[in-house]
């Protein structure tokens, strides 16, 4: 513990790009390169939820009344949430984190920050790690990521929103003050609409501007919180990443190219996927009792099966023998297969393989439960 707080920490702030919209447009071909809105109904008092770039071009923004929306851009294409789906692909998201800390810490289903200043990997880049996750997402979920990378977790979050969308944006411990200092007191996270304005009626137009206040000043100005301002102003974040759950599940799944429907091939999957998910656990000093089969067939119907067994096991064989029998359980062979996954939960980590708090992964579905 003493040498990770002598070090320089190393946070990554991942932020999907339009994430709602952009699965709905994944999911939907005919919609990609068009305005689409996520939200509640225009014809009512419906909100919006997340807009897709095209639609962010018309001034439509989250948390807008969907009717003002529909004023803004009338050819937009109005779609109603799929949280169920937003949750599974975050899961997918937050397994590829946690294959390189357990340092997560999710601030909703598509922003998470990442402590990797000690990670599975031993990669001491940090910049590196955080390009080789966004190409992980993007393949897993044929969705992009934004990323920032710095010290602490307020200047990670602002850099990761640098350059959107598919940025990658670093801000080092060098360049921090000058940074801090240009920037504009809108754009410090955690200041909001009316404390700009207040700040900028009291001449604090800039981070330097801010710098230039004492903190008892400040406290003076914004109580409690002028502490905060004080701290930032200065690049000064201290807070540690702090996972909010446990994890219970240990999973992978895989999007197919291509539909398939052979059997033969279905099976020496599972085999594969089984191993890393062995390896997984092993890595973490975990076994598990409850074995759930995933499978999305091509209209994107979705069915789980789940077996939980007498005992504890990370073997390989048997996550795989457990796999193919609920397999059979299910139309993969008859219908066409377009995703098939594999979860472990029930699990049982030992002292060494603790996650402290971590996150559930949310794509885990009752045994026979189908969701469209």
């Amino acid at each position: 513990m003493n040498s990770r707080a002598a070090e320089p920490r190393k946070i990554i702030h991942v932020d999907m790009d339009a994430f709602y919209a952009s699965v709905e447009q994944r999911d939907k071909p005919e919609y990609r390169g068009k305005p689409v809105v996520v939200g509640g109904s225009p014809q009512g008092r419906g909100v919006v939820a997340a807009a897709s770039y095209e639609a962010r071009k018309f001034g439509i923004h989250s948390a807008m009344p969907a009717s003002r929306a529909v004023q803004l851009c009338p050819n937009a294409v109005f779609l109603k949430p799929r949280f169920d789906v937003y949750k599974e692909v975050s899961g997918q998201i937050r397994e590829i984190f946690f294959e390189y800390t357990d340092l997560v810490e999710p601030l909703s289903l598509d922003e998470a920050y990442l402590d990797v200043t000690v990670n599975r990997k031993n990669n001491p880049s940090a910049t590196l790690i955080a390009r080789e996750i966004k190409k992980r997402i993007r393949n897993a979920t044929e969705l992009t990521a934004s990323a920032g990378v710095a010290g602490n977790k307020f200047l990670a979050k602002i850099a990761s929103d640098l350059d959107k969308p598919n940025g990658l944006s670093i801000i080092t411990p060098d360049e921090a003050e000058a940074f801090i200092e240009q920037l504009p007191i809108g754009d410090f996270y955690g200041v909001g609409k009316a404390t700009q304005q207040k700040m900028e009626k009291l001449g604090i137009r800039t981070g330097k501007d801010l710098k230039k206040w004492s903190e008892v000043d400040l406290v003076k100005q914004f109580g409690k919180s002028g502490h905060h301002y004080y701290r930032i102003a200065r690049g000064i974040d201290n807070r540690t990443v702090k996972p909010d759950r446990i994890r219970k599940s240990i999973g992978k799944e895989r999007t197919f190219s291509e539909d398939v429907s052979d059997l033969e091939w279905i099976h020496e999957f599972l085999d594969e996927l089984s191993g890393k998910i062995s390896q997984s656990m092993k890595k973490l000093d975990a076994s598990g009792k409850t074995i759930t089969l995933k499978v999305r067939y091509r209209n994107f119907e979705t069915v789980t099966r789940s077996a939980t067994l007498h005992h504890y096991t990370h073997s390989a064989e048997e996550l795989a023998a457990t796999a193919k029998t609920l397999l059979a359980e299910t139309e993969a062979g008859i219908r066409e297969v377009r995703l098939l996954g594999i979860s472990v939960s029930s699990l049982n980590l030992t002292e060494g393989g603790s996650f402290g708090e971590q996150l559930e992964l949310p794509f885990r579905l009752a045994a026979g439960k189908t969701t469209k």
